[in-house]
């Protein structure tokens, strides 16, 4: 349901591109728009990671550089029948998470320094599958494809204010001064609307699916919980220099993007933690996730990851 509802979501993101093509007419900024949309797009699709992951200061690390956070995705990747992604380590202090990639073979996660010290490893194990649910359902390409079309709908909005006035006499084309001021100002709204809107779909789905990976809904509850008091407080200064990355994290990196529904990137915290608890009670567990800590050195500077032997509690699956 949730995968049908983001179709159509993205359905209606194209049809208002259409609306303003038509508002606007058939100019030669009209074609022009076009072509660069098309060409975005498909750049996009091969480099989107690569972009996102150098705009939020990203480092990959091996299993030698961070023996503990790269098991924990190995067991929880195996779990989820994906192939191994890549792990990235984000140098920010606000605890957070996102994955990024076209497709499950070219996918990556990444998880920030704060996010390790901050929570514990069963629920930094509930974060990463959460990310491995994106990854397995293909979101981050949804995202692309939904952020690219948003930008394409930005920048038919500003050709139709260079162009859409000259028309406003022509007795054929689109609306003129009304069309122009509507494809300006009306159209990036909706647009920004709907893309916050499939964020928010996948993300419910995220939850859900990632906790029937890890098999531990409230490791995942838990961390929601810490990381959305956590994130209020400490900036994300390479999130808010790139806003258009914020629906990509497990929870909002912004500063400025408190508002709830149409507005927001993402879905309320305490009804994502709801379904998690209620997710949990339907599989007959009730017990919180431990207090152990990720195991980073103090002095690791802008760049610290586990050191630790990285196995599971109790060795394999989690149970």
């Amino acid at each position: 349901m949730n995968f049908f509802r983001t179709m159509l979501l993205l359905a209606a993101m194209t049809a208002l591109f259409m609306a303003i093509g038509y508002a606007i007419g058939r100019g030669p900024g009209m074609t022009i728009a076009f072509v660069i949309a098309a060409a975005t797009n498909l750049f996009a699709y091969w480099n989107s990671d690569k972009m996102v992951l150098a705009q939020q200061d990203a480092q990959e690390v091996d299993e030698k550089r961070a023996p503990e956070l790269y098991s924990i995705v190995r067991q929880l990747a195996a779990n989820a029948n994906l192939p191994m992604p890549r792990v990235y380590i984000i140098h920010s202090e606000q605890p957070n998470a996102f994955a990024t990639g076209r497709n499950p073979n070219n996918a990556a996660v990444a998880a920030s320094a704060g996010l390790l010290r901050m929570l514990s490893k069963e629920e930094v194990a509930g974060v990463l599958a959460h990310e491995l649910a994106h990854v397995k359902n293909r979101d981050t390409l949804t995202m692309t494809v939904a952020a690219t079309i948003a930008g394409a709908i930005s920048m038919l909005a500003n050709i139709g204010m260079l162009f859409g006035g000259r028309r406003d006499g022509e007795s054929g084309g689109g609306g003129g001064v009304i069309g122009s001021l509507l494809a300006v100002f009306v159209a990036p709204l909706a647009a920004g609307i709907i893309q916050m809107a499939i964020s928010r779909t996948r993300e419910y789905c995220a939850d859900h699916d990632g906790a029937e990976i890890v098999q531990r809904p409230l490791w995942l509850a838990s961390a929601l919980r810490k990381i959305d008091n956590a994130a209020r407080q400490i900036p994300n200064e390479q999130a808010e220099a790139h806003p258009a990355s914020a629906p990509l994290y497990i929870i909002n990196p912004l500063h400025g993007g408190g508002m709830d529904n149409l507005f927001s990137t993402h879905p309320n915290t305490e009804n994502r933690i709801a379904a998690l608890v209620e997710q949990a009670r339907q599989m007959g567990q009730t017990q919180e996730p431990s207090a152990a800590r990720m195991n980073v050195r103090p002095d690791a500077g802008p760049a610290p990851w586990g050191s630790g032997q990285g196995r599971p509690s109790g060795g394999g699956r989690w149970r």
